[in-house]
Order: C-alpha cells, then structure tokens, then sequence
C-alpha cells in the first residue's frame, strides 16, 4: 500500500519534527486541531485564490497529519480520544477541501465541476464510513485502492497541474472502488467462514 511505504520513508523527516515538537509539550490533539485548522485556512485558497498556491500549502499540511500520531507514540500518550479525534477532524477537513472546490465550481458556473467534486466527496466518505463500520463490528478493514492519503496526492496533483477536474474523476471513480472492495472484504470476513 502507498500509506505504508510513504509512512516508511517519510519517517526520516517526520520524526525529528515530532520530537522537536514533544520536546515543546505541544499534545498529540492539539497538533490534531492545528492541522485542522490549517486544511481549513488552505480550503479558503482552494475557493478563491490560486490552486497551485493551495496545492504547495496542502503538502504542508499533510505534515501534520503524520506528526501527531508520531508525537502520540514518541510521548507514550495515544488514546482512544485522540484516534477518534483525528480520524474525526480528517473528514471534516476532506469536506471543507471538496466543499471549497464545490463553491469555486459554483462561482464559475461549471456544473460539471460541481458535481464531480461532490461525487469526489461522497465516495472518499465512504471509504471512511466503511471502514469504521467495518471496525464497529469487529472487523479490522484498512485495505483498498484509494486511502485517504493517496487521495490527497491525487488532489494535491490536480490542484498543482491544473488538471482538478481529472483529478476529482479520478477520485470519484477509485474512492468508490475502494468502499465496495471493503464491502466485500467485511463480507468475506464475516460471512464466508460461518
């Protein structure tokens, strides 16, 4: 999977910024609600100002993302709260990018637009949405396609190109891939061996 090599690589540049940051006392949760706070400042670029600009800032942003599970680990302080957190404020954070991208399209009369990016929007939740209900039962469920990080690549690729009407196709199609594979995954895992 794309996450698990990233993760791997990243983690050379990743770590020492997380314990520069641990050393600081700055919490795993409040890294959580910065990096929040920072997608949203991006997603007011992404609807009005230049898309390549949001494109660079987002990969700034997807730093965070890493850094406060990082932190959470090097410090000895993951919790169930803080995982319900991120995982929480990640999908808030995707609505506010497509959300962004839906009020562009709608200044600019572009109903194509629109609709490709609340379909890109409305697989990637479901992506989420399936596995956590996956998770509620038991099952454990992370396999797929298109992760939440590799997602934000092909944004982030979109936004940088100028190609985001490819790029939100692209996510629509393989987003809603990736939750009918875990549909079948939670399947398989709960019906098959009864």
């Amino acid at each position: 999977m794309v996450t698990s090599l990233a993760r791997a690589w990243g983690a050379h540049i990743i770590n020492p910024i997380a314990r520069a940051l641990a050393a600081l006392g700055l919490s795993p949760n409040l890294l959580t609600v910065l990096g929040f706070a920072a997608t949203v400042v991006v997603s007011v670029i992404v609807a009005v100002g230049p898309l390549p600009l949001a494109g660079l800032l987002l990969i700034i942003t997807l730093g965070f993302d890493a850094i406060d599970g990082t932190v959470a680990r090097l410090t000895n302080t993951v919790s169930r709260f803080g995982a319900f957190l991120d995982s929480t404020l990640d999908r808030w954070a995707e609505i506010a990018l497509y959300g962004a991208l839906i009020w562009r399209f709608v200044q600019a009369d572009d109903g194509r637009g629109v609709l490709l990016a609340a379909a890109a929007l409305a697989t990637s939740l479901m992506v989420s949405y399936t596995r956590a209900r996956a998770e509620g039962i038991g099952v454990r469920c992370s396999e797929g396609w298109l992760t939440r990080f590799e997602r934000l690549v092909i944004f982030i690729a979109g936004l940088l190109l100028g190609k985001v009407i490819w790029a939100l196709a692209f996510i629509a199609v393989l987003a809603g891939f990736t939750a009918f594979q875990r549909i079948w995954l939670t399947w398989c895992l709960t019906c098959c061996d009864q």
